[in-house]
């Protein structure tokens, strides 16, 4: 791919221009606040789009950064590019309200679909985030970040294993991580709700062994009084009878026959004495054996009401007892089958297994995979660090999380102990290296003032580099020396002067 022209319609204080943009490179020369920063964002709104933030984003964001000092309203530009042997002209209108986007192929008039993803199949998978880490380095942004080592392992994985790149294992672990954080939310609230039902029984399992327990005291109340109860009636039937004879009447018979032998001294008088003294005898014993009769009667009665009375309460105690203890064993079965997994939780841990397992092997994949490409990237930063660097650093290690160091006598430096020219040449090197590993087609290498920390020797060692591989680079800059050090080596190149507005 490369960039044909660029026409900015209206575009930050850009209205109606046009750039001209060569193969080989393009030097894009203007003081500070000349607008170079403008027409980088351009060319990347351009290719990806542009959304406004929402709320408090949307105040800073790139959509309104570059929004049209001049009819704000009217936001858009072209953009023509070849691709594949033919040119195409893109266009777009970014304003908020009538947002629009058109590619047509020059040559034939073919009008092609970017909501159908056209545009992504001419720039052969190359992502905006792809771009930023690779193709473009935006002013002061030479390092990369993670979604780079993401690519990569897609790649990788993608590479070796399906033979193109429409995998995404970076997405894949996420849903694998999504579901199974979904998987367990719905075993966490399976498990509440279980526990919220097993405290319920609990309360009820309490309440019911409170009140068998109740029962059971009753109950043997009840038996200690019954018992009570029986010991006495025995007692009493034991007991000698209460003689229930008047004093008086019983004394009649003796003063009857004393009277009669003082005023009858004759036989006769004896025999009547005798009559009464039998008289009074058989009323004796008549009185003694009724009252007897009477006395037992009266203690049989009362007792045989209490001990009916008591026996009935017995028996209702026993029976609640019966009836409190089956539903105390009835709820403690319950308990138990609380304390059992049942198939609620059982499926869900099974696919969490499953979850883990698939996650390890990909890992696993990922790591062996992304270690051989690993060892590819390390090579081919290494060449192209030694060319820049004229041969002081050839070893670059590159970690799997694009962790570096360089090997240096033998010995790892970190980069982070190194100048800062030479860490931004090591990042150079890691996004030329990554570029040329992930997309097969070449695309313009876009360079918003990346040589500020390079001496002149680096920076013509890297101009050169640039000149014998790549077919074009577009380098902004608001100095001099990069169009010095190409006229010095005596490469061509397209010089693009941005005059101040």
């Amino acid at each position: 791919m490369q960039i044909k022209e660029l026409y900015l319609k209206h575009f930050g204080k850009f209205t109606d221009e046009k750039i001209t943009v060569s193969a080989g490179i393009n030097v894009f020369y203007g003081e500070n606040e000349s607008g170079k920063s403008t027409i980088f964002a351009f060319i990347r709104g351009m290719l990806f789009g542009m959304e406004r933030g929402r709320g408090r984003a949307a105040s800073n964001d790139t959509f309104t950064l570059y929004e049209p000092w001049e009819n704000s309203n009217y936001y858009a530009g072209v953009l023509r590019f070849e691709s594949g042997g033919k040119t195409f002209r893109l266009e777009r209108n970014f304003d908020k309200y009538a947002r629009s986007a058109s590619l047509i192929c020059e040559d034939d008039g073919e009008e092609f679909s970017l909501e159908h993803g056209d545009l992504e199949m001419l720039l052969n998978g190359l992502t905006l985030s792809g771009f930023e880490n690779t193709a473009a380095v935006g002013q002061l942004k030479v390092e990369t970040n993670q979604s780079l080592a993401s690519e990569l392992r897609n790649y990788a994985v993608n590479y070796y294993t399906a033979g193109n790149s429409d995998i995404d294992l970076v997405g894949a672990l996420q849903i694998l991580k999504n579901n199974k954080k979904e998987i367990e939310k719905e075993v966490k609230a399976a498990v509440a709700k279980k526990q919220e039902k097993r405290s319920r029984v609990e309360q009820e399992a309490a309440y019911v062994w409170r009140d068998l327990h109740g029962l059971n005291e009753e109950m043997e109340r009840l038996k200690a009084e019954i018992k009570e109860r029986k010991e006495r009636q025995i007692f009493a039937e034991k007991a000698p009878s209460r003689r229930r004879v008047n004093p008086f009447l019983a004394a009649l018979p003796v003063i009857g026959v004393i009277i009669t032998a003082i005023l009858f001294p004759h036989p006769w008088d004896f025999l009547i004495a005798i009559l009464l003294i039998l008289a009074g005898l058989l009323y004796i014993w008549n009185c003694i054996k009724e009252g007897k009769k009477t006395e037992q009667k009266e203690i049989g009665d009362e007792a045989e009401l209490t001990m009916e009375q008591l026996t009935w309460e017995l028996k209702l105690i026993q029976e609640s007892i019966k009836e409190k203890q089956t539903q105390y064993d009835n709820l403690q079965e319950q308990l138990q089958e609380f304390a059992e997994l049942g198939d609620e939780f059982r499926e869900p841990d099974e696919k969490c297994r499953a979850i883990d397992i698939a996650t390890s092997q990909l890992n696993q994949l990922s790591g062996e995979i992304n270690q051989e490409i690993g060892q590819k990237l390390s090579e081919r930063a290494s060449e192209i660090l030694g060319v820049t660097t004229a041969g002081k650093y050839t070893r670059l290690i590159i970690s799997e999380n694009l962790d570096m160091q360089l090997l240096s006598e033998g010995r790892k430096i970190a980069i982070e102990k190194l100048s800062r020219g030479t860490i931004e040449q090591v990042y150079f090197a890691l996004r030329i290296a990554a570029g040329e590993i992930l997309y097969e087609e070449a695309y313009p290498l876009i360079l918003d003032d990346t040589f500020a920390y390079y001496d002149d020797s680096r920076l013509e060692n890297t101009i050169k580099w640039l000149a014998d591989n790549k077919e074009q680079v577009l380098i902004f800059t608001c100095h001099r020396r990069e169009p010095e050090a190409l006229d010095k080596l005596n490469i061509r190149y397209h010089l693009i002067s941005i005059p101040q507005r």
